[in-house]
């Protein structure tokens, strides 16, 4: 192992094969299969066992992904993904640009639904339900995996009512909401910043406080996942402490998956990292491919793969 890439370890530290089967949403015979509201709520959190390993964790794993490809139109963005997301830790996806991370993570609460072209091959179960199954309300994948976008998103209301949109629209009782408000913004390490001015708009706020609003804004609909899509790139590093920060503090009540360019952020606050990259068809198309995915210590420190070391020590990307 190239000296290097340990020195890309400890600074952080310091400071597929494609199945044969019809896309998902041409899956047939799924009746017989039970619904994703036969999944136990996600509210009271599931935290880990102290002593459990990886491989316990990866047994019962959240979402499992079977040969997933991804489409739009004729052009695969990713392809052939396999693997497993444990409960209560935070996931990485690295890679270079157009290796197919983000598209990959918004198939994971079926964001790519809204995109008419798209389509999903392969198999994305959630705690064992077929994630893109016939009975599968998307609305409800939507509320168990929660996103936050790279780029903080506040919508143009106050603090409280940001935070309190989601519980609204779910048919959370008036009288729960200030209590809901207050317990996601305390999560989310918002809460003595702002509790003095909730019906200011949310649009005052620095982007840090942004991004950890949106955060709240997650959490209060109760979910189970949280997806986190680049959720640092635009924050300056004061701001990205504290999202780091409080990823490690979710990920005791929550399962995490982020995408990040930041290498170091990944060996900072992840315990798995899955690394793509691009590669290109006779046609000349570039797609996305997983390399290697394993635990954060193995692939920063004795990865498997020589284009996971380039990576990572800066050969390329």
């Amino acid at each position: 192992m190239a000296a290097n890439a340990q020195d890309v370890w400890q600074a952080a530290r310091a400071v597929g094969t494609t199945l044969s089967r019809p896309p998902m949403t041409e899956t047939a015979d799924l009746d017989s299969r039970p619904s994703i509201a036969a999944v136990p709520d996600p509210a009271k959190g599931r935290a880990r066992e102290a002593g459990e390993n990886a491989d316990s964790d990866i047994e019962e794993a959240v979402f499992s992904l079977d040969g997933v490809t991804v489409r739009y139109g004729d052009l695969a963005a990713v392809q052939g993904v396999t693997l497993d997301i444990a409960p209560n830790q935070i996931t990485a996806l690295i890679g270079p640009s157009g290796c197919g991370k983000s598209t990959l993570i918004r198939s994971l609460n079926r964001m790519n639904d809204l995109i008419p072209e798209a389509r999903v091959e392969g198999s994305i179960t959630y705690h064992g339900i077929d994630l893109y199954g016939k009975d599968v309300d998307p609305v409800e994948v939507r509320r168990r995996v929660g996103m936050v976008f790279q780029k903080p998103n506040p919508f143009p209301k106050s603090i409280y009512d940001n935070v309190a949109f989601g519980p609204r629209v779910n048919g959370s009782p008036k009288g729960d909401l200030a209590e809901i408000v207050e317990r996601s913004l305390r999560q989310a390490a918002l809460w003595d910043e702002v509790k003095d001015k909730l019906r200011q708009s949310a649009m005052a706020l620095s982007g840090g406080q942004q991004q950890r609003l949106c955060i709240a804004r997650a959490l209060a609909v109760s979910p189970d996942v949280i997806l986190m899509d680049e959720p640092c790139s635009a924050l300056d590093p004061i701001s990205t402490a504290r999202i780091e920060d409080l990823m490690d503090e979710l990920k005791s009540d929550y399962t995490i998956v982020i995408v990040t360019h930041n290498m170091q952020q990944a060996a900072r606050v992840s315990q798995r990292t899955a690394f793509f990259t691009t590669e290109v068809d006779d046609a000349g198309r570039r797609c996305g491919t997983l390399v290697e995915y394993d635990d954060t210590d193995s692939i920063f420190t004795s990865p498997g793969d020589k284009r996971t070391e380039d990576y990572i020590t800066g050969r390329f990307g």
